[in-house]
């Protein structure tokens, strides 16, 4: 997990996609409920898919949109209102892609592999869905979760903070650690994918969302991933007899991912050999 700055995107433009999520959250219970996600669609205005009576929900308001690729958008889940909403999205899609493309090619010149690893893995319209959250106040921040602990099913997830209210932390061995807030800095979340296809390398943190007790908290999520058919698994190069290989292939693993999330379970421990 790790931040990023000399995105391109100006200050400006990111209070602006802030100011387009909040507006959104802002709208009557109405007018939101026209975004209303359909029972088995996880796109639109709504909370968790419900798998279970047994499961916690997460104290949180989102609107789940596919953004890449744009055979994927249903824009009848993109709010009218602000006006703005989805020129905007647009845009800042745009921007993340590049972005997104960027920290691959680095992070597979790091493994010493050639350039195009995982972006080809991405493909050149990737497969991108956008998050965008709402935390409200809860005088009894002890007692739920804003996000539960979990770790990310993608390549990489680009997180966009508040500007002011923290909320994000992150597990490292026995204790949890707080993501400071850059205000014009990109949060990069290393997801499960990349933990299989670098053998371990790289890790997938396991991280949550604490509430407030007394401010609403907003955050863009972008989780970027492979097509599901695409075949995940570790790269050979990165396979010997020092470092033996700790996961299986696997296909379809959005698939399984938000079952295993629900039941408060990591989806990666299904992958390992």
């Amino acid at each position: 997990m790790f931040q990023v700055i000399n995105h391109s995107m100006s200050p400006e433009f990111l209070d602006e996609v802030r100011e387009i999520t909040k507006q959104f959250f802002a709208l009557p219970v109405a007018d939101k409920k026209k975004y209303l996600r359909q029972v088995n669609d996880i796109q639109g205005y709504g909370n968790d898919m419900v798998f279970s009576e047994q499961q916690t929900l997460d104290w949180s308001d989102r609107l789940y949109l596919s953004v890449y690729p744009q055979d994927n958008r249903k824009l009848k889940f993109w709010p009218k209102n602000p006006d703005s909403f989805s020129r905007t999205l647009d845009q800042y899609a745009m921007e993340l892609q590049v972005v997104t493309k960027t920290i691959l090619k680095v992070m597979t010149r790091s493994l010493d592999l050639e350039d195009n690893c995982f972006s080809d893995l991405y493909g050149e319209q990737g497969k991108m869905n956008i998050r965008f959250n709402f935390y409200p106040p809860c005088p009894r921040p002890d007692l739920v979760l804003g996000l539960k602990p979990h770790s990310d099913g993608t390549l990489i997830t680009l997180v966009l903070q508040d500007k002011e209210v923290e909320g994000l932390q992150f597990l490292k061995g026995d204790h949890w650690f707080r993501a400071p807030i850059v205000p014009d800095a990109l949060l990069i979340n290393i997801g499960d994918l990349v933990e299989i296809l670098s053998n371990g390398i790289f890790k997938s943190p396991v991280h949550k969302v604490v509430i407030n007790p007394n401010k609403e908290r907003i955050s863009l999520a972008a989780f970027c991933m492979p097509e599901s058919h695409k075949e995940i698994e570790p790269f050979e190069r990165l396979v010997d007899e020092s470092r033996p290989r700790l996961y299986k292939k696997v296909t379809n693993y959005d698939g399984i991912y938000f079952e295993y999330y629900q039941q408060g379970r990591r989806a990666i421990e299904a992958a390992r050999t």
